[in-house]
């Protein structure tokens, strides 16, 4: 069985060596869809009796491990040093410096590795993550799949 919850959150970024606006300073309002694929946990008297996962716990964990630290954050590329330089240099500024160029597609990745090892066969029910997909815009998303990004 397969379970998806969305959670929502804003980052600013730039990608450096496009040749069109997003080389510019500039945020989205991002949407990360995880999905889950686990057994139905079969357990009378149980508060998880019928689920995969409580999707409040998905979301728990996704907000702990991922989303609390991207919300509200500039997300850097550590080769883009002048503008790194200059986010660090700034008073409390919620920086988040990041090994890939923030594209879609990488942050989709990053984001796998992340969630991946968090929720892992949680309930004993052979859980595990199989997607991230993460919006960069409502028309514009990159999918992180368990077969591909385990390659």
């Amino acid at each position: 069985m397969r379970i998806t919850r969305r959670l929502e959150f804003d980052s600013g970024h730039r990608i450096p060596d496009h040749q069109s606006q997003c080389r510019h300073l500039h945020g989205h309002r991002y949407a990360i869809e995880i999905t889950l694929q686990g057994d139905i946990i079969r357990q009378p008297g149980s508060p998880l009796n019928g689920m995969v996962m409580d999707f409040s716990d998905v979301k728990a964990l996704a907000k702990q491990n991922l989303v609390d630290a991207w919300d509200h954050a500039f997300l850097v590329w550590r080769g883009d040093v002048d503008l790194k330089s200059f986010l660090e240099s700034q008073p409390g500024h919620k920086t988040v410096v990041l090994d890939v160029v923030p594209t879609a597609e990488n942050l989709a990745a990053v984001a796998f590795d992340l969630l991946d090892r968090v929720y892992r066969d949680t309930y004993g029910n052979h859980l595990c993550l199989e997607r991230v997909r993460l919006y960069e815009t409502p028309n514009c998303w990159a999918d992180a799949v368990k077969e591909e990004i385990k390659k």
